[in-house]
């Protein structure tokens, strides 16, 4: 019996010093080693690339005239919105304009009533506005204001997310941190120095890995999300031998195996004698 318990001792030790998670593995933002160094306070300049629509995008196309905003005021919008209608988009991952809104066919174009079609394929949304003034001033003798914008960031999150699904911000630009945090932050058993970020691009679809312990991530392109960007957490190997999330979860998880192996033994000890 002796011989028995120290096997186990020795099996805990070895089981718990491979399926511990390490604070480095866990820490955003670090200084890595080997990377050049990030103080606190320092100025990080921002690198963020402009977002071109592409196809099954919705945008929101507000166009007024002249004598409509000295009659409705500047504040006017083609598409009431209320908290409702924000609850939806948050939970569903839909796009908040996608009944009222106009939808980039596989050609790149939007049909706008009168005008027809607008090729917006490619196009940041500033070039888009611009390109639907010039063909509606084809149509109207006086002014007009026109204001294009995406239904916010759609974007989604599986894996290792405490919180995993389809989310939609109704803002204009979001960190990759940000996201992660919507989503319920990562488990302590996510890979965070390897999240595989899908992103969506006009000419087809590319892969990027991205290091969350790391820094120089908020120096990177990566550092703000897109419309349509998938983020995946693949999970640390230590799920595969079923232990905790931390220490005390895996040493309670091991001792209950071990109290449960003891019962068992002796019953069988008990049963022999008898």
């Amino acid at each position: 019996m002796l011989k028995i318990l120290k096997g186990a001792v020795f099996a805990l030790l070895i089981w718990t010093s491979f399926s511990c998670v390490s604070n480095e593995k866990i820490i955003y933002l670090q200084n890595l080693e080997g990377k050049q160094s990030i103080a606190e306070g320092e100025l990080i300049t921002y690198e963020i690339p402009e977002y071109k629509l592409q196809y099954n995008d919705i945008i929101d196309i507000n166009i007024q005239t002249v004598d409509d905003l000295l009659k409705n005021g500047f504040n006017t919008n083609n598409v009431p919105f209320n908290n409702q209608m924000g609850n939806i988009a948050g939970q569903g991952g839909g796009d908040i304009y996608y009944m009222t809104g106009y939808s980039v066919d596989k050609n790149g174009n939007i049909r706008i009533p009168i005008v027809g079609e607008v090729s917006v394929k490619d196009k940041t949304l500033e070039e888009a506005r611009a390109e639907i003034e010039k063909r509606i001033k084809d149509f109207v003798v006086t002014e007009v204001y026109v204001k294009v914008k995406l239904g916010g960031i759609r974007y989604s999150a599986l894996g290792e997310f405490r919180r995993p699904g389809k989310f939609v911000i109704l803002q204009d630009r979001m960190t990759i941190l940000e996201a992660v945090a919507n989503a319920g932050d990562l488990t302590n058993l996510a890979k965070r120095d390897e999240i595989l970020l899908i992103r969506q691009y006009p000419e087809g679809t590319k892969l990027h890995k991205i290091n969350l312990n790391d820094r120089q991530l908020v120096a990177s392109p990566f550092y703000f999300i897109q419309p349509n960007d998938q983020l995946y957490a693949e999970p640390m190997k230590v799920r595969e031998l079923g232990a905790g999330e931390n220490a005390a979860q895996s040493l309670s998880l091991f001792i209950s195996a071990i109290t449960a192996a003891a019962l068992i033994l002796n019953l069988v000890i008990v049963a022999n004698r008898n």
